[in-house]
C-alpha cells in the first residue's frame, strides 16, 4: 500500500559519537524534525547543485544572536548563498561585531525600566549597551559622507562599499572575518534592503540628509536588479532556489522577482524553483511570513511543476540554521563562488533587452487585435 512505503521509523540510539548527518537522517521522522530533515536533503541535494542561484532572505534578529558568524558567513564562503535580501535592522547589528562592539547574553526576565535606567538595551535576552548604537550611528553618518557615497545607488552597492569600510576596521582591529557586509563584499554576494528607511542606517542616512549629504537610495534599481539576477540564472539554463528565514518584507522582495519579471515586464518565464522557508508563522492569519509555497504559485512566484522541492519548516530559525547549516556543510563540498556583485551589469543589460523584446510583442498583439476599419464606399 501506498500509504505505507514511507521509511520505517527505528532510529538508532543516539550517542557521543552521532553525527549531525546521523541526527537528522536517523533521527528526525516526525513532525516538524521530520520537515527540517526534509528541507536539508533539499538544500544539499538539490538546491545546491552547481547550476542553482540561491537567494536567501534573512528577517528578525538573526545577526544581533550571532548567527552572521556561525552560519551564514560560512555558507557564504561555501559558495551556498549567492544573493540576499534582508532587513536594514540585521546589517546595522551585524556592523557592531564588525566594528568590535560587543553584545552579551543574559535573561529576558529582567526589569526594562533598570535596563534604561543603566544605559542597556535589550533585543529579547541579549543585552549590550547604549553607547554600541550611539558608536554604530556615528561609524554610518562618518562613512557616508565620504565622495563615493554622494550619489544614487541601488542598496547592494551601498552594502558593498559599507563592507569594504568594516572589512578595515575588521583588520585594524585583529578581528578576523566576523561581519557579514564584510564577507559579503569580499566574495561579492549583492545585499538588497527593501526597506531602507527601516532601520538606524536609514535614519542616519535621512539625518545626514538634511545637511545636504548626497547619497540617495535606489528601491528601483534594487526591484530591477533582483528580477535580472533570477533571470540571468534562468537564461544561462540555470535554477533559481529560495532560502526564505522568517518572512515580512525580505520575503517578498526576494519572490517578488518572479511577478516582475512575468507580471510587469511581460517576459515569459516560470517562477522560481526551489523553496525551502523556517518560519514560525501560521499560514492562516493571512500574513507574509505564514504564506506557503502554494500560494507562492498563484501569484508566478514558483514555478507550479516545482512544488515537490519546496518544504516550510515550522521552527525556530535559531535553532534550525545551525542545523541546516552544519548538515549541508558536512554533505556538499564548496561551490564556486558566483560573485554575482561584479555582474549586474551585465544582468541589467539582459533584463532591458528581454523587456524591449516583450514590449515589440506586446505592441504587435494590440495591433493584430484591433478592429478591422471598412473604407467607406461612395454612393451613386
Amino acid at each position: 500500500m501506498k500509504y505505507l512505503t514511507g521509511k520505517k521509523i527505528a532510529p538508532r540510539p543516539i550517542t557521543k559519537n552521532t553525527t549531525i548527518v546521523e541526527l537528522v537522517e536517523d533521527t528526525f521522522f516526525a513532525y516538524n524534525s521530520a520537515r527540517l530533515q526534509e528541507g536539508c536533503r533539499l538544500f544539499a541535494e538539490k538546491m545546491l547543485e552547481d547550476d542553482v542561484t540561491v537567494a536567501c532572505s534573512i528577517t528578525g534578529a538573526l545577526t544581533p544572536a550571532g548567527l552572521a558568524q556561525s552560519c551564514l558567513i560560512p555558507l557564504i564562503e561555501h559558495g551556498f548563498i549567492d544573493w540576499m535580501t534582508s532587513t536594514g535592522a540585521n546589517l546595522y547589528h551585524d556592523t557592531h561585531f564588525g566594528i568590535g562592539l560587543d553584545l552579551h547574553c543574559g535573561s529576558p526576565a529582567v526589569s526594562d525600566i533598570e535596563l534604561r535606567q543603566k544605559g542597556v538595551v535589550r533585543i529579547y535576552d541579549i543585552l549590550f549597551h547604549y553607547q554600541v548604537l550611539l558608536q554604530t550611528d556615528a561609524f554610518y553618518r562618518q562613512l557616508i559622507t565620504a565622495p563615493e557615497f554622494q550619489r544614487t545607488m541601488s542598496t547592494a552597492e551601498f552594502h558593498y562599499r559599507v563592507g569594504r569600510y568594516v572589512k578595515a576596521r575588521e583588520k585594524a582591529l585583529g578581528l578576523g572575518r566576523c561581519s557579514l557586509l564584510s564577507a559579503a563584499h569580499d566574495l561579492q554576494v549583492p545585499i538588497y534592503t527593501p526597506s531602507p528607511g527601516d532601520s538606524s542606517i536609514g535614519m542616519n542616512i535621512a539625518a545626514k540628509a538634511l545637511e545636504g549629504n548626497g547619497l540617495n537610495v535606489d528601491v528601483s534599481a534594487d526591484v530591477n536588479e533582483t528580477a535580472a539576477i533570477v533571470l540571468a540564472a534562468k537564461r544561462a539554463g540555470g535554477k533559481s532556489a529560495v532560502l526564505i528565514l522568517g518572512g515580512g518584507s525580505p520575503k517578498n522582495f526576494l519572490l517578488q522577482t518572479e511577478p516582475q519579471i512575468q507580471e510587469v515586464l511581460g517576459i515569459q518565464e516560470r517562477g522560481h524553483d526551489y523553496f525551502l522557508q523556517i518560519t514560525d508563522a501560521r499560514p492562516d492569519t493571512g500574513g507574509l511570513s505564514g504564506a506557503t509555497p502554494s500560494e507562492a504559485v498563484s501569484w508566478g512566484k514558483m514555478d507550479p511543476e516545482k512544488l515537490p522541492d519546496a518544504v516550510v519548516c515550522y521552527l525556530d530559525i535559531t535553532v534550525a540554521l545551525p542545523i541546516l547549516t552544519a548538515y549541508a556543510i558536512a554533505r556538499r563540498r564548496k561551490r564556486k563562488v558566483k560573485r554575482l556583485y561584479g555582474q549586474r551589469g551585465k544582468f541589467m543589460l539582459l533584463l532591458k533587452e528581454e523587456y524591449e523584446k516583450a514590449r515589440q510583442r506586446r505592441r504587435r498583439s494590440k495591433k493584430s487585435e484591433a478592429p478591422r476599419t471598412h473604407p467607406s464606399r461612395r454612393k451613386d
